[in-house]
């Protein structure tokens, strides 16, 4: 019996509290397959979310009651249990990599080696992510909470290996992925979960959650950099030969297109969002009149957009080639120039790319494991819920050795 138990017969919601939208999945596991039977969404009032930070816990709880309530009547039923996604310029996604000699190689591996090879792992990047975090926003070490934990690789003498358990060989190597927030911002999910009356099973890592969605069929090959634009974030994950190297954010989404739209039309916000998806979805075209002028109101916005990737690219530094696939998702990622603005040859020339790479949206039909019973999951804004849904199976799912073994040490670094 997975997480979920008898309980609603495994259903469970996926809760994505963006700062343009609430969006709910709920969703019923079957099989090892999320079947999507019910979806909400709502819209949240400017002031309830910056940067993707909560800023008004009472103004998001009533937007996610009504994104709720409209699921809970097309799905006819209501679960509790939840796994919420988290985002914003102040999670920190690294991979920590250790490398680990064995003095007799012919010896085989025992659980107790592998817990004391990923303790050290955990403990390095835990370390590093929390002085980061302080030495970034002033605060001390101790307000950063680890968000979620997963080995993402495991080679023993260069084979690449599930569980390493009962293996002989001289040179271990263990790659683990640590998402971590400041405790404030978690706290503000758990307090939402709490007054929603939901039972909170997972805070998900959003770039890690879409990361993982996509992908799983060619898993030890599959290479990407997966780039989700919301109302207030870009979120950027690079996956590398299966495994995810790491996660960054900056704080320029969707708004800020939007704000320059309305200075220059001289529109309210909510006239110049639709002014900017009629745009997006084609319906103004941009050789008409209004359309040149919004490509114009909107290209220094690109280019900072731009300078945004490139910066948060060149944070990699231990990835010597940078994968030359770019997969984009989210509702910011539907304006036309965000897709010609990064085919553009010029701002990759000072990254480690092997060649230009090219640009592509997750389809919602390519999130693995999870199917639509609702019909209404068709554009780009919906990955991420999606992949939070698609999170949710492996929590209710059997863990493997590795995993059990890394989460025992994880609940000790949360205490």
């Amino acid at each position: 019996m997975g997480l979920f138990g008898k309980n609603k017969k495994n259903y469970a919601i996926a809760l994505d509290i963006g700062t343009e939208f609430v969006k709910v999945l709920v969703f019923h596991i079957v099989d090892d397959v999320a079947h999507v039977v019910g979806v909400g969404r709502s819209k949240q009032a400017l002031s309830d979310m910056q940067g993707g930070r909560v800023t008004d816990i009472a103004g998001v709880i009533k937007n996610s009651e009504k994104a709720l309530s409209q699921a809970f009547d097309e799905a006819k039923v209501a679960p509790r249990q939840c796994v919420i996604g988290i985002a914003g310029e102040l999670v920190k996604g690294t991979t920590t990599t250790v490398h680990y000699k064995r003095e007799d190689p012919k010896e085989k591996i025992s659980v107790k080696e592998l817990k004391d090879i990923i303790e050290q792992v955990q403990e390095r990047s835990f370390d590093r992510a929390r002085s980061e975090l302080a030495w970034e926003t002033g605060q001390t070490e101790l307000d950063v909470k680890l968000v979620n934990s997963s080995v993402v690789d495991v080679r023993i003498d260069g084979y690449k290996i599930t569980n390493p358990v009962g293996f002989q060989g001289r040179d271990v190597q263990v790659g683990i992925f640590n998402a971590f927030a400041p405790i404030v911002h978690l706290g503000a999910l758990q307090t939402i979960a709490e007054d929603l009356d939901l039972d909170l099973l997972s805070v998900a890592a959003e770039p890690y959650a879409v990361a993982k969605c996509v992908g799983s069929e060619e898993s030890s090959e599959f290479s990407s950099i997966f780039i989700d634009i919301g109302g207030g974030t870009t979120d950027i994950a690079v996956v590398r030969a299966g495994g995810l190297e790491g996660t960054k954010m900056f704080a320029i989404g969707g708004r800020v297109f939007t704000k320059s739209i309305a200075e220059a039309f001289d529109k309210t916000f909510v006239e110049a969002e639709q002014l900017k998806l009629d745009y997006s979805n084609g319906k103004i075209k941009p050789d008409s009149e209004i359309g040149a002028k919004i490509r114009k109101v909107i290209a220094d916005d690109c280019e900072v957009w731009l300078s945004g990737v490139e910066l948060a690219l060149e944070e990699f530094a231990n990835v010597e080639l940078l994968p030359s696939k770019i997969l984009l998702c989210g509702g910011g990622s539907l304006l036309p120039e965000i897709k010609e603005y990064l085919e553009k040859r010029t701002w990759v020339k000072n990254l480690p790319f092997s060649k230009q790479p090219r640009v592509d949206f997750i389809k919602p039909k390519q999130v693995a494991s999870i199917v639509d019973e609702t019909g209404k999951l068709v554009g780009s804004q919906d990955i991420t819920p999606m992949a939070l849904a698609n999170l949710a199976i492996d929590l209710a799912g059997e863990e493997g050795i590795v995993d059990g073994v890394l989460d025992r040490i994880v609940e000790g670094l949360r205490k």
